[in-house]
């Protein structure tokens, strides 16, 4: 996990819509970043629909919310629709964002041992330095927890 006070390493990824999106097309306002395993699983999803309906309430706040995942374009493209999510969610089929943001770990489920992402969120600053860092996450309280802290 990156430290608070890190510039954040730039981003550059095919949101659902095969679209590329940067971190730096949002300098000047506050962004939220959140990385997660996978499309489509229960802590994911809830975690995902916590951020869309609470996206509103960010944006109030001037924040930008994005979903990072190694699922595809049309992954995310499906999950939006199926789960009716409304924020921005990235592609990062090659790892690059999630090397660079240091949330691929070695994970233990069910007493084996294999390596993934490990749900972690970041506040980044209109500055693009890390001013909030976690990888204690809890899926289902995640976005009430951001929101209340920002």
């Amino acid at each position: 996990m990156l430290p608070v006070g890190t510039k954040a390493p730039e981003i550059s990824l095919p949101d659902q819509n095969g679209n590329i999106r940067t971190l730096s097309e949002f300098k000047g306002k506050k962004v939220l970043v959140f990385f997660y395993s996978k499309d489509n699983t229960s802590g994911c999803t809830r975690q995902a629909k916590g951020y869309s309906l609470l996206k509103d309430e960010f944006e109030k706040k001037g924040v930008h919310v994005i979903g990072i995942s190694r699922d595809t374009a049309s992954s995310h493209k499906n999950f939006e629709t199926k789960q009716e999510l409304s924020i921005t969610l990235l592609s990062d089929t090659e790892k690059k964002a999630i090397t660079d943001y240091d949330v691929w770990k070695e994970k233990k489920l069910y007493g084996k041992t294999t390596a993934g992402v490990l749900r972690t969120t970041y506040l980044i600053d209109e500055n693009g330095t890390v001013i909030y860092a976690s990888d204690k996450v809890k899926a289902a309280e995640d976005a009430e927890k951001m929101l209340g802290l920002i």
